[in-house]
């Protein structure tokens, strides 16, 4: 965002009023934009240099105010203080025009072929009778630089170049010549110097070095003749000193050369519109030619102006208010959008003048009416859905990960994911042509060519950075790599690999192996042929020869590990053997990690689908639970709907964290989709619909939701048969004398039943708690455990349990009745003790 500063005195003098610092604030606030900073020009160098650099420096106060990237007529002091009064109502929008000279021929600027190689676009005008204050000066040149620095890309896209009109004559050419025979004195210098000269002289500039390397290479630089042969400048580097402006130009002629003709257009409109209104005729432009190589013209500048409609229903539901179409219209014309009410619905005109270049679609327009309006005016309001916030399921992952890694006594090493062809290839013993790796098109530097496509240089090159550790040096790393693939719409795709690395005197292939061993175990992957994981001998230039093997996870190949091939240690300056392990983690999630996405995105599907034949659908169609009754209540029911909606809440499905079978068993269970009044349900609801077509993959369901319907009344049934009255008696007494038995025989039954001793269930629970620190006293910690006293709950025996870096976890049994004791109330009041306790978890839990 950029930073515009501006004198707080010369400010409030254009505004026509004082503001103290507090109200100007509000101000900026009220106009869509922020005053970053309230200092001086001796405030700013004593900071940056010091106060002895600061000591001659002035003490005006300055404004800087963070002005929106694409608001270019707010990059000046002009510009800014215009926008505030029409803000106001203190001033109308002013009518740029452009003019053709009094006397003469417009001024011509004639574009050659050769321009073609180099910057083939130019664009002109003149300001004409313009007259500058040393304040008016300042700001014209600080606003090309703005310019330069914003739209124009570093000069690299645009070139802005404003000579002084007496001092020259056209018609002006703009051609490229090869350096060497270009010529001229540049501005500020005492001699002149060929090209080549200047691109040695300003490579030590500190302002206009960083310009050269556009055209450095080039085979000709642009440059701009008069029709005596005066360089007026070589964009986009310096002009030239004779055409220079100064206090007392009058007429400026202004040329924009560019890569880019829009971007040229819109830059000389800001030029021209911002500093128009101190000409002799304010707010008026005189036109320039400019003729191209196939002999077409054009005149500039085009200062066009354009009219959008749109409704004011769109901005009233789209920023959240309710205003009359006139009203509307008003406030878009506070933004310096001349709006009027058509008379055709509420339908509105807006007029775009040409210093609004950021306004291309009616979103630009409704925000512009949401400024005006007030953003602390516009009432709040709870949105109608929302969602419960969730761990993506691969962080999570790899967060447990990284804890249990840590524990295993491996450090965790962050590296760049940009890499050089070199790490990737040739010091693994490779060829970069079979790597599916990303290539950055313009690297700056040789250490960061392509995107990696493997974590094991960039822990090897960290062991290399600290070989003087002690060893065994043990790491490991889990992060992204990026891979080349060509059903994705980029054309690559991310991929979450595990790595580590043992570098020792010994090779410590059973350190890797371990690991691995270890790895698995926290992914519930038991070491087996088929469902399980194995590994399988390989070969690889990168490990020693017969000391690598492929890891195998459900017939899939996800990883490998081995002893690293000596020519692969030397090549990463290395003198000890080292084993390392990588690994694929995604396929352990079940779903891959970007599968979610494809339910919420409008993009191309990231997996392939397989929709359900016709046949299918009818028969999924059967499957549809016939019970309406579910733990929630009947969903059938309005009851029931708001009783689930309730429970959703405050969740985002109905067990655990992810879309299971739970999820669709309910969903079916709702023979109709339910009011958006009720929220949550609705959220949920319209959530799970997006999973049908692939609901076979979820997981199935751990609990009962839906309970079954009640079975129909059969002749056979004799007690329904009592119920059956043909003949329609009216035998109520005998109705009440069998209600009065029924009754008689529950108490009886009660009555025997509250006599035999009750059934207490009971558990076994065994705890795991962690202290913070290896400091921890742990006698005390017990004895805060134990202390703990509930009715139903017996503590046991208890032992000490190293856990890594010295420090010991409590591991305590205890017994609980399951009526009065639960493991959350256990693990809540254990927690309680936050001097000592850092978490507890339940270890063991089995009835008795």
């Amino acid at each position: 965002m950029p930073t515009v500063g501006v004198k707080r005195d010369l400010l409030f003098k254009a505004l026509g009023r004082s503001y103290t610092d507090e109200e100007f604030d509000e101000l900026c606030f009220e106009f869509g934009l922020e005053l970053d900073e309230i200092t001086s020009e001796k405030e700013i160098i004593s900071r940056e240099q010091g106060d002895t650099k600061a000591s001659g420096a002035s003490d005006v106060i300055l404004y800087k105010i963070d002005v929106p990237a694409n608001r270019y007529d707010l990059l000046c002091l002009e510009g800014l203080v215009r926008g505030l009064q029409v803000f106001k109502n203190k001033l109308e929008a002013p009518q740029y025009k452009r003019v053709s000279p009094l006397s003469g021929e417009p001024q011509k600027l004639i574009i050659t072929k050769e321009t073609e190689a180099v910057r083939p676009h130019a664009v002109a005008a003149v300001l004409r009778n313009i007259t500058f204050t040393q304040e008016r000066y300042d700001s014209f040149i600080e606003l090309q630089e703005k310019l330069h620095q914003n739209i124009c890309r570093k000069r690299s896209l645009v070139a802005i170049g404003t000579h002084d009109l007496d001092t020259i004559s056209g018609p002006f050419t703009y051609t490229a010549k090869p350096p060497g025979d270009i010529s001229f004195k540049p501005l500020n210098q005492t001699k002149e110097y060929t090209a080549t000269q200047l691109m040695s002289l300003y490579k030590t500039d500190s302002h206009l070095r960083h310009y050269l390397h556009i055209i450095e290479d080039k085979p000709v630089y642009p440059v701009i003749y008069d029709s005596n042969g005066v360089v007026l400048s070589m964009p986009p580097i310096i002009n030239g000193d004779h055409s220079k402006i100064s206090l007392k130009t009058k007429n400026v002629f202004i040329e924009c050369t560019a890569t880019d003709q829009t971007k040229a257009k819109t830059v000389l409109d800001m030029m021209v519109t911002m500093f128009s209104e101190y000409c002799a005729q304010p707010f008026t432009v005189e036109e320039a030619e400019v003729v191209y190589p196939d002999g077409k013209t054009c005149i500039y500048p085009e200062l066009a102006y354009r009219k959008e409609k749109l409704s004011s229903k769109f901005i009233n539901q789209k920023v959240g208010i309710n205003e009359s179409t006139e009203k509307i219209a008003q406030l878009l014309t506070r933004m310096c959008l001349l709006s009027q009410a058509t008379g055709v619905g509420d339908e509105i005109e807006v007029e775009i003048p040409p210093t609004r270049s950021d306004v291309i679609h009616a979103c630009d327009i409704m925000e512009d009416a949401a400024i005006a309006y007030g953003f602390n005016n516009i009432t709040r309001t709870t949105p109608r859905t929302y969602t419960v916030a969730n761990q993506f399921p691969l962080n999570k992952l790899t967060e447990l990960l990284r804890q249990d890694l840590a524990a295993a006594g491996f450090t965790e090493a962050l590296n760049f994911a940009l890499c050089s062809q070199e790490d990737i290839a040739d010091k693994l013993g490779k060829k970069i042509s079979e790597m599916r790796a990303v290539h950055i098109s313009n690297p700056k530097t040789a250490e960061f060519q392509v995107a990696r496509t493997t974590l094991l240089p960039g822990l090897l090159k960290t062991i290399a950075a600290n070989r003087k550790m002690p060893l065994p040096l043990k790491l490991f790393e889990i992060s992204d790599v990026v891979l080349k693939d060509e059903t994705k719409d980029v054309g690559a795709r991310n991929s979450r690999r595990f790595c580590a690395v043992y570098y020792n005197k010994s090779p410590g292939f059973e350190v890797i192996h371990g690991l691995l061993d270890r790895t698995m175990q926290l992914l519930e992957v038991k070491p087996a042929r088929g469902e399980g994981y194995h590994i399988q001998t390989a070969d690889d230039s990168t490990y020693f020869p017969g000391r690598c093997a492929d890891i195998f996870v459900r017939g899939k190949n996800v990883g490998r590990l081995g002893v690293l091939h000596p020519d692969v240690i030397n090549r990463f300056e290395l003198t000890m053997p080292c084993s390392a392990l990588e690994m694929d983690i995604e396929p352990f999630l079940g779903h891959t990690a970007e599968t979610p996405l494809t339910h919420d995105v409008p993009m191309k599907e990231v997996i392939k689908h397989r929709f359900p034949t016709r046949d299918e659908s009818q028969q999924s169609a059967h499957s549809r639970p016939t019970s309406t009754k579910t733990v929630f209540g009947d969903v059938s029911t309005q009851v029931g709907l708001e009783a689930l909606s309730d429970f959703l809440a405050d969740k985002s499905y109905i067990e655990g964290f992810v879309a299971s079978q739970a999820d669709m068993i309910v969903f079916d269970a709702i023979p109709s989709p339910p009011s958006p009044t009720l929220c949550h349900l609705w959220r949920w609801y319209n959530h799970i619909k997006s999973f049908q077509t692939d609901r076979a993959r979820l997981p199935s369901a751990k609990s009962r939701y839906v309970l079954p319907a009640t079975p129909p009344a059969t002749p056979n049934d004799a007690s329904d048969e009592e119920d059956i009255d043909l003949f329609g008696s009216d035998d109520e007494a005998e109705s009440a004398e069998a209600a009065r038995i029924k009754e008689q025989r529950l108490a009886e039954y009660a009555a025997k039943k509250s006599k035999k001793p009750a059934l207490v269930a009971k558990s076994s629970i065994l705890l795991d708690v962690k202290p913070w620190d290896d400091e921890t006293d742990m006698s005390k910690l017990e004895e805060c455990v134990r202390s703990v006293s509930m009715d139903g709950l017996l503590w046991g025996q208890s032992k000490l349990v190293p856990v890594g870096y010295g420090i010991k976890k409590l591991q305590i049994g205890c017994v609980v009745e399951d009526d009065k004791v639960g493991t959350d109330m256990l693990e809540e009041a254990i927690t309680a003790f936050e001097e000592y306790v850092q978490s507890v978890d339940v270890a063991a839990f089995n009835k008795i």
